[in-house]
């Protein structure tokens, strides 16, 4: 195993540390580093929490800022946080307007986040994401996993909550904008835990593995590598088949790297994912390309569709200042 690590037991913290210095306009670190708050929090404002196993990064903890998240906590690697860590995070960051937690649908984080929800003296609401339309279900989710398209959910609410909305209107829109978010990845590639020390899969240099989940959950299947345009092919029929859009639709698009492939080949993914949607009708008013939800050194990617309207394009246009992503500031 080659990682740029001191001790397998401190990637985290010094992770987190470096993280804080490096956007200390931003965030700040909560005690014992159980939290990642925004720095400067908004008084009146429905505060939003999510949080999940760490070495998805820049998901969560990058997202944490003006227009996206108010707290994230940070888990072990692919480790779900604790019901302490929430609960630290919501006294924290609450404003009087109640919390919304955006929860990851896999097991773990499920259970610690409800539990949370039980002990938190302030209201707390939640939402689930479950975008992934490879598997029904998997080692670690209950139902469809929650992959890259809990960012997109984060920033549309988080566009929201900054402007005002109260914490039942954010939460029936999140639950709207995953209704309309599907994703699916491919891995080509395993990822190493820094406390397995070896890779979580094996891959011959002639295979995928397609529908691969961010923790490197097995997929649909293990296939020979194909073509980009192939691969794209796979991801977006079973997208664009299970959202059913209608011709004329608009959509955001998310292509995103799982933590080893480079800009390049996600360009190349993301003009082949146009070339497709075109074919089926449906304008991309908005793209993001970029690693935004790893799976530590994986190489590989995912494709995400949000379909939208002017509200949704308009929210996601709105400023946004965190350590990931910044525009309209």
């Amino acid at each position: 195993m080659k990682k740029l690590i001191n001790a397998v037991d401190t990637v985290l913290s010094e992770s987190l540390d470096g993280f804080a210095a490096a956007h200390a306009d931003i965030v700040t670190l909560g005690t014992d580093r159980l939290f990642v708050r925004r720095k400067t929090l908004k008084p009146g404002k429905v505060a939003l929490l999510s949080g999940g196993g760490s070495g998805h990064e820049p998901l969560h903890a990058g997202f944490v800022g003006h227009g996206m998240l108010d707290g994230a906590c940070p888990g072990q690697v692919f480790t779900s946080p604790t019901p302490d860590q929430m609960v630290a995070a919501v006294t924290a960051i609450d404003q009087g307007k109640g919390t919304l937690f955006i929860v990851k649908n896999y097991e773990g984080d499920v259970m610690n986040f409800e539990m949370a929800a039980d002990m938190a003296e302030t209201p707390v609401q939640t939402i689930v994401v479950d975008d992934d339309v490879a598997v029904e279900k998997s080692t670690y989710s209950i139902g469809r996993r929650g992959v890259a398209g809990t960012m997109i959910v984060e920033r549309i609410v988080g566009a929201a909550a900054e402007q005002g909305a109260s914490l039942d209107e954010a939460q029936a829109l999140g639950k709207d904008v995953n209704a309309r978010t599907r994703s699916m990845g491919v891995a080509l590639t395993s990822c190493t835990v820094p406390a397995a020390g070896k890779p979580t899969f094996q891959l011959g240099e002639d295979e995928m593995e397609m529908g691969v989940g961010i923790h490197g959950e097995p997929g649909r299947r293990r296939v020979k590598l194909e073509s980009a345009d192939a691969i794209a092919d796979e991801m977006m029929k079973a997208i664009l088949d299970d959202l059913a859009p209608k011709s004329g639709a608009e959509a955001i698009l998310l292509v995103n790297g799982f933590g080893g492939t480079p800009a390049m080949e996600l360009y190349l993914m993301c003009n082949a994912a146009n070339r497709i949607l075109a074919r089926r009708g449906v304008k991309p008013v908005r793209t993001l390309v970029g690693s935004y939800v790893t799976s530590l050194e994986m190489a590989g990617c995912s494709l995400t569709v949000s379909l939208g309207d002017d509200r949704m394009t308009k929210l996601w246009d709105s400023p946004i200042h965190t350590a990931a992503l910044r525009w309209g500031m």
